[in-house]
């Protein structure tokens, strides 16, 4: 009725209600039923405008205090004077409907919350749905990404194979899980890790998929990074175990060979092959000189530099290794700051960088060296641990050619990891730049993309002194001497052939195996000790320890390490200090006579 009295219910109104009967429900005042009393007036207010009120839907209260949602459909009834008597209607139970509404509602909310990328495709591939946060990692907004194919996501980092096992396994209808390296709509990579589900109907037919990817950019990529280095790190400690070991070898090797070789006549038919065993010498002596700058072994000899200088005079050579298929270009920093570093091992950088660039560009393309000034922030050093903020000069050496996947990239920097074909490669180029820039302080990234071509950048600390000019070495003539010298070096067969090298030409040579007998052959000598030759790493005291003790009664002796590049303590810890002559095992007797030389005469 127009007051709101209930004057009619059918039995299934009176049962939805939970009344016990009827009577008690007529009791009731319409008003009573609605959860929200406002819902009750916009309802009369409807009908009196409109005089039929269609899906009006509402939550409704059961005499036991229960809710459930109501659509209503009513009208109002009038007489021939066009007043309203009474109001009459249907009532239908909508709470399954509003559950799964709100349901989804909440579900959509979700997906548009999530901090990982969703996607939703139908089983060609063709999108359907994004949420906020493909967006936001993508570039793409959800309008362009609709009615796409999620290739346009594609970085072409991954070949064929990898996707073709992926729709393989989805169309299968197995869960697919993986990594890709994908593509933003600016241009620029990023990494995620996905997983991709088959959705299937209630007749087991396959009609969407869903893929949820969580942008792998940080936390993920730090751990790799450290894995790597670690892995680099233990590799480095073996390698340079027994590049220092055999070095050694190398040493008396080489020295014996030298000494036959300047005794054989020019027409001596065994010329020929001692020669070739020199050589054979000496490509053996480059690979342990390679490991051992990838283990970090190497005793540098750092001055301050200007890279700029170090670049151009390098043009000349490296227009010979690259060749004429190859335009060689270069861009140098203005007003570029100084480093700290040895020139040579710089030098070799460049070369190594440029031989792998050449090998690269089989028919020809672009060498682009670069310097320049960075300022690397807190955010660069977080997303490319380990670097730290700071300044720093930038070396790049990029290149046009065929580029490197991204498996290749996890392991380049391993020794012996090459994709040359046999004999085309030792696999050490990278691991000895590696190496050298660690060494240097530095830190290396290469950026590479299959087909477009690879750069590697290389940031040294900048530092505020200025860089001296670099000067051409001066070769000392080959002198004969009759000064006394102290040698002391463990390795039987090695210090026989230096003793014998240096006695050969004039020397009073004193050989010691180790510490003890050197300090003893100090102390029995009588005269002055003229210069000590000593290895640096030997059983019971270092050679830096021995040749401090003795010069404590000795101070005028001069002191030269001889070295098969010692472990990371005598760099790292400063048992070598930086202005302290030393040699570098294996070496010829030129160059250890040419050594001695220079020091004794003070050049």
């Amino acid at each position: 009725m127009p007051d709101g009295r209930i004057v009619h219910a059918n039995r299934e109104f009176v049962e939805r209600f939970r009344y016990p009967n009827r009577d008690s429900l007529l009791q009731t005042p319409a008003e009573a039923l609605y959860v929200d009393p406002a819902d009750r007036v916009r309802w009369r207010a409807r009908l009196e405008g409109e005089d039929v009120l269609r899906g009006f839907e509402t939550q409704m209260r059961r005499a036991d205090g229960t809710t459930f949602w109501a659509r209503e459909t009513a009208r109002a009834v009038r007489n021939d004077a066009g007043d309203v008597v009474c109001y009459e209607g249907l009532l239908e139970d909508i709470s399954e409907f509003m559950l799964a509404e709100q349901t989804q509602a909440r579900l959509n909310r979700a997906l548009e919350q999530a901090a990982e990328s969703i996607v939703i495709t139908d089983p060609q591939g063709t999108i359907l749905y994004v949420n906020q946060a493909f967006e936001r990692i993508s570039g793409w907004s959800r309008e362009q990404a609709l009615g796409q194919n999620p290739r346009i996501l594609r970085s072409g980092l991954q070949d064929a194979g990898f996707y073709r096992h992926m729709w393989e396994t989805l169309a299968r209808g197995e869960v697919w899980t993986g990594r890709f390296a994908n593509r933003r709509k600016d241009g620029s990579l990023f990494e995620e890790e996905a997983t991709i589900s088959p959705i299937r109907d209630s007749s087991g037919r396959i009609v969407n998929y869903l893929a949820v990817k969580r942008d792998v950019a940080n936390e993920p990529h730090q751990e790799r990074k450290l894995l790597q280095a670690q892995k680099i790190e233990a590799v480095g400690r073996l390698a340079g175990g027994v590049a220092h070991d055999f070095n050694n070898l190398l040493a008396v090797i080489m020295g014996y060979g030298e000494i036959v070789l300047r005794q054989m006549e020019a027409a001596d038919p065994l010329r020929q092959k001692m020669e070739q065993i020199l050589r054979a010498a000496e490509l053996a002596a480059d690979l342990t000189r390679q490991l051992l700058a990838f283990s970090r072994k190497q005793v540098l000899q750092p001055r301050v530099l200007d890279l700029n200088v170090v670049v151009s005079s390098t043009e000349q050579m490296l227009h010979r290794i690259i060749g004429e298929d190859v335009e060689l270009k270069t861009l140098l920093g203005p007003q570029l700051g100084s480093v700290r570093a040895d020139p040579g091992q710089i030098e070799q950088i460049i070369m190594n960088l440029a031989v792998n660039a050449r090998d690269a560009m089989p028919d020809g393309g672009r060498l682009t060296i670069e310097t320049a000034n960075a300022e690397l922030d807190e955010r660069y050093a977080a997303s490319h641990a380990p670097i730290k903020s700071g300044s720093y000069v930038m070396l790049a050496v990029g290149d046009t050619g065929s580029g490197i996947d991204a498996a290749t990239q996890s392991r380049i920097f391993e020794p012996f990891f090459t994709t040359k074909a046999l004999g085309k490669g030792t696999g050490l180029g990278l691991s000895t730049v590696y190496g050298i820039v660690k060494q240097s302080e530095g830190y290396i990234w290469v950026y590479s993309e299959v087909g477009v071509g690879t750069a590697f950048k290389i940031y040294l600390p900048r530092v505020d002194e200025v860089a001296a000019p670099l000067a051409e070495p001066v070769r000392p003539p080959l002198l004969q001497g009759n000064e006394t010298l102290l040698l002391v070096e463990d390795e039987t067969a090695l210090r026989e052939l230096l003793r014998e090298t240096l006695a050969g030409e004039g020397y009073d040579v004193l050989a010691a195996d180790g510490a003890a007998e050197a300090l003893q052959a100090a102390h029995a000598h009588a005269g002055p000790i003229h210069l000590m030759l000593t290895d640096v790493v030997m059983p019971g005291m270092t050679g830096p320890k021995v040749a401090e003790s003795i010069a404590a009664s000795r101070p005028e002796m001069k002191v030269l390490y001889l070295s098969g590049y010692s472990d990371e303590s005598v760099v790292q810890h400063g048992l070598i200090g930086p202005g302290s002559a030393f040699l570098s095992k294996p070496f010829g007797p030129e160059v250890l006579l040419r050594k001695v030389r220079e020091l004794l005469d003070g050049s």
